[in-house]
């Protein structure tokens, strides 16, 4: 799944979950469940993601709805492997932006 959020410091939980196609229930959820999410608050208790939360987020999705991780499993895989995992993640991600940036290119042609 590619992720379109524009470049901005922070982002709301509707802006979240409105790029990952989920309820802003499961990204609370989520957040409970996953100590690496740790959206900022600000004084009114909205959560602000950052970049590095998004990144923790969308390697989440991938191991709970694409790969088909149950959340203790998800949990455990992070836990463990988590600095070799997320490198393979990270390069298949940008592989896959290059993919896609290919395709819109070959599609003007």
């Amino acid at each position: 799944m590619h992720i379109d959020l524009p470049e901005k410091r922070y982002y709301n939980i509707g802006e979240v979950a409105e790029a990952f196609e989920v309820n802003t229930s499961l990204i609370r959820f989520w957040e409970k469940e996953f100590d690496v999410l740790k959206p900022k608050k600000n004084a009114k208790g909205n959560r602000k993601f950052t970049q590095e939360d998004i990144k923790n987020l969308e390697f989440i999705y991938h191991l709970v709805k694409e790969r088909g991780f149950t959340l203790e499993g998800a949990k455990t895989h992070l836990k463990e492997n988590k600095q070799k995992t997320l490198s393979h993640f990270e390069i298949i991600r940008k592989l896959e932006t290059v993919k896609a940036e290919l395709l819109k290119i070959k599609n003007q042609l």
